[in-house]
């Protein structure tokens, strides 16, 4: 690398490092800055925003909004809360994965704030500390963005792939990706069912029950969704929502039933444009319309909808069917957490994508000369690379648009890159994620922390663990499907 490589590699990684500090909004608009810097200071040619998976997060997350404006959300949370109120003393397994399919359903992790008090609710009156099932299942809440037909992730997984000549569809990628990260929980939570002190044997925590107020904070309450009234529209909401994920899958499944159009090219010879009287340039196919065919040969071609463009159509139509049918406010929506956290991720993919692409399509050359040999030897490597730039950046999405193009440049395999797709979780290293802040706010007995030398918390070993059986399973399957079923 030569210097000036380095100094703009660290431009990148200073305003990423900056917009993380201060959240939200910031680590899109941050990145802005050093867009510019890249662009107006070093003068590199700017890169392509990823205004793809952008609309489809737009789409996702407004149908996501109403449902949740609806009522539908209380719906779904009630019916997790009965499933773990049935069977606390199970409440470390059965939390993460109640987490883990909310986030599949829904495309996004932030719909776990209403379960993360239950979680934490059930696990004290039960005894069991708090902290191993309200862990995992933060964990679990961003684990299943990888796993939902919907996510950002998955979406952009699948475009980018097909743009680079691997052509998969997103059932082929849940094939891999939800098996995985279930295993990937699973041995999480078990590693996790017997972390610290029980509740009646951690000295500290008997020590703080002697103080009657904090007693009465601890066990005076009691976190619920049960009371909550379902009315009949949101029950029609969800159903409305999960037709329209259904209507998805099946696209995506068989590609061959996507709506049609048919085109007019120039085939063969002529020019592909002509400049008439006054000055007016009309193309080929332009002119075809029009009954005007000029030299050279032209065709009708039929060419089916891009699956992108049908799952925004889809998710705007279910959104508005939900507002028409099940009298969900528009503005209760925008209001929404899933709807505010889904346009917060929007900007950040938005300045963080373009920043990454700007500086790495510059360099792609180079890149591939430093990297090609390492990921020729080992191609799995990737993985940490995917990796330590989602510790940086918080989302999986963003990670996918930012780092999969580079990784099809150093003629890495398609089906590796779907085998380590479970390593673009990494934010869970800094516990500055909304979710994991919330679910130590949510743990009235203290023992969700974030330790004193800030990496000592409690979201680190069942991140790590999650995320390493994950990606080393769905390395395998992904190996499998390829090599001997012949699938990829």
């Amino acid at each position: 690398m030569t210097i000036t490589m380095i100094i703009q590699l660290l431009v990148v990684l200073i305003a990423l490092w900056v917009g993380s500090r201060y959240g939200s909004l910031a680590l899109g608009a941050i990145s802005g800055i050093g867009l510019a810097l890249l662009v107006f200071g070093f003068g590199l040619k700017p890169g392509t925003p990823p205004t793809d998976v952008i609309y489809i997060i737009i789409a996702a997350v407004t149908c996501a909004g109403i449902l949740q404006a609806s009522g539908g959300m209380d719906w779904l949370i009630q019916i997790a809360e009965r499933l773990l109120r049935k069977h606390p003393d199970r409440i470390t397994f059965l939390a993460p994965i109640c987490t883990f399919f909310l986030t599949v359903l829904v495309g996004t992790g932030h719909v776990v704030y209403t379960l993360m008090p239950i979680i934490c609710d059930i696990a004290i009156k039960k005894g069991i500390r708090p902290a191993r099932p309200c862990g995992v299942a933060s964990i679990a809440s961003q684990v299943g963005i990888t796993c939902s037909p919907i996510a950002a992730a998955v979406v952009a997984f699948v475009t980018i792939s097909a743009a680079n000549g691997f052509d998969i569809t997103i059932p082929k990628v849940l094939m891999v990706s939800i098996p995985a990260c279930l295993c990937g929980l699973i041995a999480a939570a078990a590693a996790s069912y017997h972390r610290g002190l029980d509740l009646d044997k951690d000295p500290e925590f008997q020590k703080k029950l002697q103080d009657p107020a904090q007693y009465e904070y601890i066990y005076g309450g009691s976190a619920t969704t049960l009371d909550k009234e379902i009315n009949p529209n949101a029950k029609r909401a969800v159903y409305i929502f999960f037709g329209a994920l259904c209507v998805i899958v099946l696209f995506a499944v068989f590609q061959n039933l996507l709506p049609s159009y048919t085109e007019i090219q120039v085939v063969d010879g002529g020019p592909e444009s002509i400049t008439l009287p006054g000055g007016v340039t009309e193309t080929a196919q332009q002119l075809a319309k029009a009954g005007v065919v000029m030299a050279g040969v032209t065709e009708q071609v039929t060419k089916h909808q891009k699956m992108n463009l049908v799952i925004q159509i889809i998710m705007i139509s279910a959104a508005a069917l939900m507002i028409i049918f099940c009298k969900a406010s528009p503005k209760k929506a925008v209001g929404g957490a899933v709807w505010q956290s889904g346009m917060v991720a929007v900007v950040a993919i938005y300045g963080i994508a373009w920043l990454a692409d700007t500086y790495f399509s510059n360099y792609m050359n180079e890149m591939q000369t430093m990297l090609g040999d390492m990921v020729a030897a080992y191609p799995w490597t990737i993985a940490i690379a995917f990796f330590l730039v989602s510790v940086l950046i918080n989302s999986q999405g963003a990670v996918v648009v930012a780092m999969l193009p580079l990784a099809y440049t150093l003629d890495i395999p398609g089906y590796i890159l779907l085998g380590v797709l479970p390593s673009v979780y990494g934010y869970f290293f800094i516990p500055n994620y909304p979710s994991d802040i919330a679910t130590v706010n949510f743990d009235r007995t203290g023992t969700t922390v974030i330790g004193k030398y800030l990496l000592n918390h409690s979201f680190m070993m069942p991140g790590l663990v999650s995320v390493l059986v994950s990606t080393l399973v769905a390395y395998m399957l992904s190996a499998f499907y390829h090599g001997v079923l012949g699938i990829y």
